[in-house]
């Protein structure tokens, strides 16, 4: 059986399976189970989705983590964003890499598709000349071998 263990700061917040859970001590949690989660900075608040970007993570967040009612409606909408910067930018790389965080998205594989997304928000970044955080990856975590988030 795989587990996965995170440490978690006080404070922090962590969403499991569209359920918000905010930590008021330092913990240690261990996920024995499959379960759909994002924590600390990896967690895009509504209000900071303000760019095309951005707008796709956070449809693709929505899709990964949202409630049963959400997650279609998060993949609707990152489908629409993918497409319109696709259309938008001049980078085949980021087509590309966007191509491949739908691609990663549609087979249920939405926490690969972030990672590919915060590349994208920092091409944006660098192109738009803006210094801005894109979420973060998660710190390091204890991961039993046959086990990656």
């Amino acid at each position: 059986m795989s587990h996965l263990v995170l440490e978690l700061r006080q404070g922090e917040t962590m969403i499991v399976n569209g359920t918000p859970i905010r930590f008021r001590t330092k913990s240690r949690i261990e996920l024995t189970a499959h379960a759909r989660f994002l924590f600390g900075k990896q967690i895009m608040p509504p209000d900071q989705a303000d760019s095309p970007a951005r707008r796709i993570y956070f449809a693709l967040q929505t899709a990964y983590i949202g409630t049963d009612t959400e997650r279609p409606c998060g993949m609707a909408a990152a489908r629409t964003f993918i497409a319109a910067f696709q259309r938008a930018t001049t980078s085949a790389l980021a087509r590309e890499i966007l191509d491949r965080a739908l691609a990663a998205a549609e087979a249920d594989d939405c926490y690969t598709a972030l990672k590919l997304v915060r590349r994208i928000i920092r091409h944006e970044d660098a192109v738009l000349g803006q210094q801005r955080p894109a979420p973060t990856p998660p710190r390091p975590a204890t991961v039993s071998p046959d086990r990656h988030p």
